[in-house]
């Protein structure tokens, strides 16, 4: 399974697409909000650059997509209100796989640069906002050319699931599951972390290239608080996820071993191993590193949406996110089944728990002043 070609969150604007279903990751932005601002004004005490360059990474599609851009020009433009002095022009780049919507995106675009034109007062500077399709587990810009990258909601999607999980098609090593569980056995994580590792690693001196000394980047991501990666928090959306797949599997619908040789791409790190990876690749200064949680369904306040079960809700969440992933593997014709079986599921775990997920926010991961190359 190729990741870039598979992994989209579902397009359009229908009931099933991420434009109607991404309350969590919006959520998530808001929550981020005061600390982006405070990275931000962290650049901007000494010296503000006549071009400034940002970057969006993951920034998928629908409502979200053009937000974070619009609050970050407002933040830099307020300052320079505030200190009297010109607005810088902005490069603005939204990252994400070749397969996002990012046509979605651009019908926007008319939309954001009203905004910045008409509503904002015209003080905002010139504004040149691209996209870059690409994997950003690897370089995607120019040595120096950005001052601040976001990613949001993004860096738990690893490059690829690990490689070493499917090697042995006649006896796999997570039989009847498709991520990490309290079962799994002690290989499976291994070979998970390490995928990480490898992973962070990567994103991190790509970044370090690209980013201007003194620049930063503010990341929020699933992770969890536990060293223990089975813990709930961690893994069980994907556990009720691979339980769904089984009682079709039960029932003929769905092959066992196609079950059997699905391994999610994500992982959800706790904070040593955010740490321990930032440290060895040693271009970031990290300025604070914060969890918060998250309620499954985002904890919406509309009222068409708290007419459905949480399960529903969920259900509808994650089908936006892995949808593309799972009908590659399992084909079209499951989908609605699934996911009603998987909502179902989740109905009945939010009846004996309240389930939240951790998020990793790195409000400030600052570029050193030292440049490194990945030669060095």
């Amino acid at each position: 399974m190729e990741i870039a070609q598979v992994l989209h969150m579902n397009k359009g604007d229908d009931e099933t697409s991420y434009a109607k279903n991404s309350t969590v990751q919006s959520k998530i932005i808001s929550v981020g909000k005061p600390v982006m601002e405070e990275a931000i004004l962290g650049i901007l005490c000494t010296h503000i650059p006549e071009s400034v360059g940002i970057a969006d990474l993951g920034c998928s599609s629908g409502p979200n997509a053009l937000r974070v851009i619009l609050e970050i020009l407002d933040i830099i433009n307020t300052k320079c209100q505030d200190l009297g002095c010109q607005s810088p022009e902005f490069r603005v780049s939204l990252n994400d796989l070749p397969w996002n919507d990012f046509n979605s995106i651009f019908r926007l675009l008319p939309t954001l640069y009203h905004k910045i034109k008409e509503e904002k007062g015209g003080r905002f500077g010139p504004c040149f906002i691209s996209a870059m399709p690409g994997s950003f587990y690897g370089r995607l810009f120019p040595s120096r050319s950005l001052h601040f990258v976001h990613s949001s909601s993004s860096l738990h999607w690893l490059s690829q699931a690990p490689p070493s999980l499917n090697w042995n098609h006649r006896m796999p090593m997570n039989k009847g599951k498709i991520y990490i569980s309290k079962t799994s056995p002690s290989s499976v994580l291994e070979a998970y972390s390490q995928q990480f590792q490898k992973d962070f690693s990567l994103f991190l001196k790509s970044r370090s290239e690209e980013l201007v000394p003194g620049g930063c980047m503010v990341l929020s991501f699933m992770g969890r608080r536990s060293t223990d990666p089975t813990t709930d928090e961690s893994c069980y959306q994907w556990e009720l996820l691979a339980r769904a797949l089984m009682s079709m599997v039960s029932e003929g619908l769905v092959k066992e071993e196609k079950v059997d040789s699905f391994d999610a791409p994500y992982y959800a790190p706790c904070a040593e191993e955010l740490k321990l990876e930032v440290e060895k690749e040693g271009s970031f200064n990290i300025g604070r590193l914060e969890a918060f949680e998250i309620d499954w369904d985002g904890g919406s306040d509309d009222k068409q949406a708290a007419l459905q079960s949480r399960g529903r809700k969920v259900a509808k969440t994650i089908r936006a996110v892995v949808e593309s992933m799972l009908e590659f593997h399992f084909g079209g014709d499951i989908m609605d089944e699934l996911f009603k079986r998987y909502g179902e599921l989740v109905d009945d775990y939010c009846l004996r728990t309240q389930p939240s997920t951790s998020i990793w926010s790195f409000p400030c991961l600052e570029r050193t002043t030292k440049w490194v190359s990945l030669g060095d």
